[in-house]
């Protein structure tokens, strides 16, 4: 696999494809730019080398073809700030004016594609769609972990358009960290999953079984392991046929000499409010009506000492509703620790994107743990040992 490190980009056009899939507001304004920052490092080496760079990415979700709503022209005036250079803008991401702009830029110019999902073909993993984007560029680069896992026509058809196929520093990153974590972890090694269900993760924690010395279940997950205990939950998240699956994750667990733990009391609420009435009751004594939506405070000093002895940490999915603040904290209370032990006892934490990254990066940790991913589903996919279209097409 080619590297930017390892290739020279001097006179080159690069088509890259990164992931700028970022918030916007209603006044279309960027309130999280995680994801372009991440991307300066290979947009950078490749203008360094004397190379221009065309920009494809996806925003949002169209249904309908181009939206305003999505359309990547939002992104001009904050990207040519970030990078200090005035970035050009095709109105399209295939055809003659895209083409053009493509065909006649000049070492140094970056150019931004407008919205690929504008384009249906770019999901469905169209090769003819994949082509004409091929046409646009000298040289291919992904930099979008986070698309890693669809076989789309950017992010994995193109590959074969292309004699030079370069790994962006982001990949990079984002393969190096899982292996580290799966193959090559210190221990004691703490896998933290949080999040809503267990049908989510099943297949993570299957595999960390095999890894792990400490297994800590959080988030509305835990609910189905209570029930499945024979534990009252009231209203809260339940996955009914999954809970002989959870009941087999503690015995595989047990058998496997992995040490499980689970909540032992949680912040229970009369609606699904920030503003609802709260209580902490003990685990499997949450009254009728109400539902639990977070972790509760004697959870919460288990789950750091567990960390806190902790020499390896990979931590996917929130303890609780953390988007209201008032059940936040036992999310909040977790990312402390991890950023506590990575600073204090030297271990290596890798966020495992999503909901964890958000929350990490929104309370302003994300620069004190070891890494946090982009990469969402494609991370989990990656971790659960399936082949990523986005990597193999960069062989």
């Amino acid at each position: 696999m080619k590297t930017v490190d390892s290739y020279n980009f001097a006179g080159k056009r690069a088509l890259i494809r990164v992931d700028f899939n970022v918030p916007l507001n209603e006044k279309f304004e960027i309130t999280d730019d995680t994801r372009i920052q991440a991307t300066l490092p290979t947009i950078r080496k490749i203008l360094a080398d004397g190379g221009s760079c065309i920009l494809m990415s996806h925003l949002g979700r169209p249904k309908d073809g181009p939206t305003e709503k999505y359309s990547l022209k939002h992104l001009i005036n904050p990207l040519s700030v970030i990078l200090g250079v005035s970035v050009k803008f095709a109105d399209d991401c295939i055809g003659e004016s895209a083409y053009d702009q493509a065909t006649t830029l000049q070492p140094g110019e970056i150019l931004l594609l407008e919205n690929l999902r504008f384009y249906k073909q770019e999901e469905k993993g169209d090769v003819d769609f994949a082509e004409k984007l091929s046409k646009l560029g000298d040289v291919w680069v992904n930099d979008a972990f986070g698309t890693a896992h669809r076989a789309h026509a950017s992010t994995a058809v193109i590959g074969q358009f292309f004699e030079d196929r370069i790994c962006g520093y982001v990949m990079q990153a984002e393969i190096d960290n899982a292996q580290r974590i799966l193959e090559h972890a210190e221990r004691p090694f703490t896998a933290i999953m949080g999040g809503a269900k267990i049908s989510d993760k099943i297949l993570i924690i299957e595999r960390l079984l095999d890894k792990v010395d400490n297994l800590i279940i959080g988030g509305g997950m835990t609910y189905t392991f209570t029930k499945a205990l024979g534990g009252k939950i009231g209203k809260s998240l339940l996955e009914a046929d999954k809970q002989e699956l959870a009941l087999e994750i503690l015995k595989k667990a047990k058998a496997k000499g992995v040490n499980i733990i689970m909540p032992v009391d949680n912040v229970c609420a009369d609606a699904f409010s920030n503003d609802a009435n709260r209580q902490i009751v003990a685990t499997g004594q949450i009254p009728d009506g109400w539902e639990g939506l977070d972790i509760g405070p004697e959870t919460i000093a288990l789950f750091e000492e567990v960390v806190r002895t902790s020499k390896t940490i990979l931590w996917n999915g929130p303890m609780g509703v953390f988007e209201f603040p008032n059940f936040a904290i036992g999310t909040d209370a977790i990312a402390k620790a991890v950023v506590k032990a990575t600073e204090e006892n030297g271990a290596f934490s890798l966020i495992g994107g999503g909901d964890s990254a958000s929350a990490i990066n929104n309370a302003g940790y994300g620069d004190r743990v070891s890494y946090v991913s982009t990469g969402g589903g494609a991370l989990l996919e990656y971790m659960e040992g399936k082949e990523l279209p986005g990597v193999a097409a960069l062989a």
